[in-house]
């Protein structure tokens, strides 16, 4: 998801040089290839873009589209830089998260990576500047749906496991997001299953062995649909949708809020773009999108009193 929907929902340490500049001149730091996790033999790795004055709130930036994730790989969402440069401007740490990917793994697994990255960045704060108790997390389309699935089971870690990292919480203190699916056994309208079946036929491979079969694919639609653990303890939350979308369709994001309205969290938001669909234009670039990004990250991390 990011792409179009051939692609279109396929929407050790190194230090580079100097990536980006802040708007007065001074150089953000790029640390390469940062090891968060390791499985089945394979590392999973982030890239930490630190700004000469960090305002001790840390970004995890999802680098995530169809659930395909790359650092440089041509035709996926990859890691770049220049996205991060409003963020990095107002002082903000930023990860980008590479997970693993669809077809070897399925969303589950690829959602695990993503809860070890905040444990990781979490545990390391200190590393980067920045507080454990400001964290936040964005991404688009499949990226937004892993957003969604970290801020409504974001937890803690478990207190007895051998590695320091598992015993980190993987919450997060707040939430931005594009067009993110969020009830895959309704989508787009009641009883429609998205699960690798009808409109998401395209992207079978996402959901694994499970979507074949009739049983455990509506279990496995719920376990993957964040829609259906929304609590009053949702962190601030803010989602940008086209009404025009057609592979994610608006309801998933107004059906979402009302879940969490209607549960009591307290901050969540829906911007709708009139006549937008899935992404437009190069979307991490529009002005009025990423500072209304920015701009909900300085309310609810930076601006915090606790």
């Amino acid at each position: 998801m990011g792409f179009n929907i051939k692609c279109c929902l396929a929407v050790v340490v190194l230090l580079s040089g100097l990536p980006a500049l802040a708007n007065d001149g001074s150089a953000v730091r790029r640390t390469e290839d940062v090891i968060y996790g390791r499985k089945h033999g394979m590392a999973l790795t982030l890239d930490a873009f630190q700004p000469a004055r960090g305002n001790g709130c840390g970004l995890l930036f999802l680098v995530n589209g169809g659930w395909q994730s790359s650092k440089a790989t041509p035709l996926m969402v990859t890691i770049r830089p220049e996205d991060y440069q409003p963020f990095l401007e107002r002082g903000y740490t930023v990860f980008a998260v590479v997970t693993s990917s669809q077809p070897k793994f399925a969303i589950p697994e690829i959602v695990a990576d993503v809860h070890r990255a905040v444990r990781f960045v979490r545990a390391n704060a200190g590393t980067y500047g920045v507080r454990p108790n400001r964290i936040g997390i964005l991404g688009s389309s499949s990226g937004g749906h892993l957003v969604l699935s970290i801020a409504t089971q974001g937890g803690a870690g478990r207190a007895d496991a051998k590695d320091p990292v598992e015993r980190e919480s993987s919450a997060v203190q707040a939430a931005a997001c594009f067009f993110p699916p969020t009830d895959f056994l309704n989508y787009g309208r009641p009883g429609i299953c998205g699960v690798g079946a009808g409109p998401l036929a395209p992207l079978q491979a996402a959901f694994g062995p499970r979507a074949l079969d009739p049983q455990e694919r509506l279990s496995l639609g719920r376990e993957v649909s964040p829609i259906y653990f929304v609590t009053a303890r949702l962190p601030p939350t803010l989602i940008i949708h086209g009404d025009a979308d057609t592979v994610v369709p608006l309801q998933q994001s107004e059906s979402f809020v009302q879940r969490a309205k209607a549960a009591g969290a307290a901050n969540v938001q829906l911007i709708i773009r009139p006549g937008k669909g899935h992404g437009w234009g190069d979307f991490w670039r529009s002005r009025e999108d990423v500072t209304a990004f920015a701009d909900w990250f300085d309310r609810y991390l930076r601006d915090r009193r606790n």
